[in-house]
């Protein structure tokens, strides 16, 4: 069973429960790999783009902008010109980051035995 709203029981497994779009939104690899590369501070979209090999620009700014709206990264907007943004994590997203750093460092250390 799962409930939406704030109440005491969440179930993943629930077809309609809406911990899925979550888990939806932190499986993604784009997304895990944000939200480490953010884990030492802030940067902006372009440092996040070379830190993040392969990602398009299209790409990176979906993914940017659904953590945001799920409540992990905080955009902030400098006035200048150009214009400056940058991202950070907020509390949430540094307690995601944890977890989330734990299953890429096992990942590195077990992809000899994946790819065997």
């Amino acid at each position: 069973m799962c409930v939406t709203g704030k109440h005491d029981h969440h179930d993943v497994y629930a077809a309609q429960c809406p911990c899925r779009d979550v888990l939806d939104l932190l499986a993604n690899k784009w997304a895990a790999l944000a939200i480490g590369s953010l884990e030492d501070g802030p940067l902006r979209f372009g440092e996040l783009q070379r830190r993040l090999q392969g990602i398009s620009p299209k790409v990176l700014t979906q993914t940017l902008r659904r953590l945001e709206e799920n409540g992990f990264l905080h955009r902030e907007i400098f006035p200048a010109v150009p214009l400056h943004v940058e991202y950070s994590l907020t509390n949430l997203g540094q307690s995601v980051s944890v977890p989330l750093s734990a299953l890429r460092s096992w990942v590195e250390d077990n992809l000899d035995q994946l790819t065997a």
